[in-house]
């Protein structure tokens, strides 16, 4: 026969081949199904929806929720400020070397920073970090279309082409 039909649900890339009239007859008493109970067909078309790739809900894979990422960032902040503070008074407990203050932030990089949500002088990985948060909080996609969301997305979007390039602000 010319016309392929599977032969069973575990062997889908492995076929029986049929004339025209013996496929049709095959296929009208194959079902894929067969076997299967509603929780295990449940299952198979939910898998099928995206092509059996893993999905996840935005913003999950495995990092803590928008909350607790602001207080595990509070938290490395103060690890940091506490392990540079110095043990006898007179350098950084690390050995490490300060680096003289900077200038006064420029008003667009202040602008920037405010609405980032982010004070004094933060570290390229800070704000990508930030920026990264509030993206996925913001994007329209999560929240249905909103326009203000958009509109807020843009604003951040901006905010870090500021930020991003230190030279420039």
């Amino acid at each position: 026969g010319i016309y392929r039909a599977p032969k069973s649900r575990a062997a889908l890339r492995d076929f029986h081949w049929f004339c025209l009239e013996h496929v049709r007859a095959y296929n009208a008493e194959w079902n894929y199904f067969d076997g299967m109970d509603a929780r295990e067909i449940e299952g198979v078309l939910r898998r099928d929806a995206t092509w059996h790739r893993p999905t996840w809900p935005l913003g999950a894979r495995g990092r803590p929720a928008m909350a607790d990422a602001g207080a595990a960032a509070a938290e490395a902040a103060e690890r940091a400020a506490a392990e540079s503070e110095p043990a006898n008074g007179r350098g950084p407990a690390n050995g490490a070397r300060t680096e003289p203050p900077r200038a006064p932030p420029s008003p667009r990089r202040r602008t920037a920073l405010a609405s980032l949500g982010l004070d004094g002088d933060p570290s390229p990985g800070e704000v990508k970090a930030r920026y990264k948060t509030l993206a996925k909080r913001h994007h329209p996609d999560a929240n249905g279309g909103c326009t203000r969301a958009e509109e807020r997305l843009k604003s951040i979007n901006e905010a870090y082409a500021v930020l991003r390039n230190r030279d420039e602000a």
